[in-house]
């Protein structure tokens, strides 16, 4: 099975498309089939340096139409590109289309969508319908982290907002909440950019860094985390990280009220009104950081429900 990969990303689109095609890329390959990967990966190389170690080639900019001629199947992940099935289908191949809730939706042979509560879908024409957070593609090294988890206890805790240089300012109140819980901690905040970093009580580190591929080993002793509710909320619950989740952007909401509903994080709210509610949020980071039985039932639920072997299904299907 030929396999076209079409992804984007960018400091204001973030890095989750190219995490995503990357999961689809190593479980492809294998398999044995040839991969190919087209799009921009600016904000996201360390991420898509993994095309390079599975020698997939990466192929210049054209239509889509054109790109699929050779190619079995073509996956979209990418909000901006709309119906593109009759070209796709008529230079010979399928076309395979990621999307959440309604971004990036369009007809499709098989629609993916791995949200965690896939609300009702319009009928356009589509195929296959794969959806439920069954299908959530996950790195290689998502799984590996996985088997080898050790929290520190200490505790540690890993802020991580995307890959935008944008969300500096709300990784800087994200840190001051931490300092007012006034416990002690060890913090990796993983933001691009400078974030302004609070004054500190007795037994308490930030250290910042920008994202890198050295993220799984940070996450491997994670004791707590603090993340948007996009793709790397999802790595975290089949880490069984505890999380407290921020919705970052408009797309995030549905997954963001799924994911508290079903037990899988501790709600922080909307990015935009954190600093206005600093004691509320301040209490949620608290209670998470006290509270060992709060944390257990959170990674329990958190891992038993994103197993891993979403990608795997996908191609089982395709």
């Amino acid at each position: 099975m030929r396999l076209l990969l079409r992804a984007d990303s960018s400091a204001s689109i973030g890095a989750g498309h190219i995490s995503r095609v990357v999961a689809y890329a190593e479980r492809a390959v294998a398999r044995g089939w040839p991969v190919s990967f087209a799009g921009s990966t600016a904000n996201a190389e360390w991420l898509a340096s993994r095309f390079d170690e599975l020698a997939v080639p990466r192929l210049a900019d054209a239509p889509l139409g054109e790109l699929a001629a050779g190619f079995d199947a073509v996956l979209v992940d990418h909000y901006g590109v709309g119906d593109v099935r009759k070209e796709i289908n008529a230079a010979g191949a399928a076309l395979v289309s990621i999307e959440d809730d309604v971004f990036g939706r369009r007809p499709a042979d098989v629609v993916v969508d791995a949200g965690f509560a896939p609300g009702p879908r319009p009928d356009d024409g589509s195929g296959v319908l794969l959806r439920g957070v069954a299908y959530a593609p996950l790195r290689d090294v998502v799984l590996r982290t996985r088997d080898r988890r050790a929290p520190s206890g200490t505790p540690h805790v890993t802020v991580v907002l995307g890959g935008g240089a944008e969300w500096a300012s709300t990784v800087a109140v994200l840190l001051r909440a931490l300092r007012d819980t006034e416990l002690p901690f060890v913090a990796d905040a993983l933001v691009r950019g400078e974030p302004s970093l609070p004054s500190l009580g007795p037994g308490q580190t930030i250290r910042v860094s920008a994202p890198s591929p050295a993220l799984l080993d940070t996450l491997a002793t994670t004791d707590v985390a603090v993340s948007a509710s996009g793709v790397t909320f999802v790595e975290l619950c089949c880490l069984g990280v505890p999380t407290a989740a921020v919705q970052l952007v408009a797309n995030q909401e549905t997954g963001y009220r799924a994911a508290l509903e079903l037990g899988l994080a501790a709600g922080l709210g909307h990015a935009e009104s954190l600093e206005d509610r600093l004691p509320e949020v301040t209490a949620v980071l608290r209670a998470l950081l006290s509270d060992a039985a709060v944390r257990h039932a959170l990674s329990a639920t958190a891992s038993a429900t994103v197993d891993g072997r979403g990608v795997d299904r996908v191609l089982d299907s395709l």
